[in-house]
């Protein structure tokens, strides 16, 4: 069975060669027209008409696909073009954003005075209960356990294992740490800890003393692993029970931890605690 189609090109092509044979013997008839000859003029004419219509379309249509095809490959072209554009323009934006943050350890680092290792976060622990990372620097950068963790915005937490290359942190908010420290405006002493809410307490803080929501957090020093005056966070809630002797404090570390990708530690040995003599 022929399709619709092929039979038009078959029709189109019989037409076209009919035509050309008698536009061939007549152009050899060198006598005046004669009215067959008119007749046949007559009959051709409309087939040659649509002949050459057919062979315009046909030709239109080509032209129009070959140009359809060009724009489309342009197209390609461009999009790839923007594509490369916007993966150029976001590695610039990494390496901008990368800048400021190692220029803010750079300037915490001068006024930290103290011998440091700077390490990317390169790990965090996938478990809701550990509050751990991993960071690129270990034993063969001077990084031991013990040793601890801090950034620009204040502490981040302590060393608890260390390989050649790596080492492992143990963050504030974890439920196991603990960092002794000082409210800086009455000076009253407590020990920070995490909590699962990723919050930290200021706990065994006597009822006495007048602590108030904004009051700064700082290392107290006497823990022997963070130096003195470093922040921990600020005050947002303050409950005295009716009974016992401590009041609940509950402090926001000045650390965003979901957003943390570098860190100093701080791998010179503690200042020595020193005492007056009698």
């Amino acid at each position: 069975m022929f399709s619709k189609k092929m039979i038009m090109i078959v029709g189109a092509i019989v037409l076209i060669a009919v035509n050309i044979i008698i536009l061939s013997v007549n152009s050899q008839d060198r006598t005046p027209s004669t009215r067959t000859g008119q007749v046949a003029l007559f009959l051709i004419s409309p087939f040659q008409e649509f002949a050459s219509n057919s062979i315009q379309s046909v030709q239109n249509i080509w032209r129009n696909y070959f140009d359809l095809v060009n724009v489309s490959q342009k197209n390609d072209s461009l999009v790839k073009t923007l594509k490369l554009a916007n993966e150029k323009n976001n590695s610039l934006r990494e390496l901008e954003l990368s800048h400021s943050r190692l220029q803010s350890l750079l300037e915490f680092k001068s006024d930290l005075k103290r011998q440091v290792a700077a390490a990317a976060v390169v790990g965090k622990d996938p478990s809701p209960w550990l509050k751990t990372v991993i960071i690129d620097k270990g034993t063969g950068e001077g990084v031991q356990r013990g040793m601890p963790v801090v950034t620009p915005d204040g502490v981040a937490g302590l060393v608890i294992d260390a390989s050649t290359g790596y080492a492992k942190v143990l963050l504030i908010t974890d439920q196991n740490s603990a960092v002794d420290a000082l409210t800086q405006s009455s000076r009253a002493r407590g020990i920070v800890k995490g909590d699962f809410s990723g919050e930290l307490r200021l706990d065994h803080v006597l009822r006495r003393h007048d602590i108030t929501e904004g009051d700064i957090i700082i290392s107290s020093g006497l823990d022997g692993a963070f130096p003195k005056g470093l922040r921990i966070g600020y005050v947002h809630e303050v409950i005295k029970p009716n009974s016992g002797i401590f009041q609940e404090v509950s402090v926001t570390p000045y650390v965003d931890f979901e957003k943390l990708e570098e860190v100093l530690v701080i791998v010179d040995p503690p200042e020595p605690v020193k005492f007056s003599e009698p």
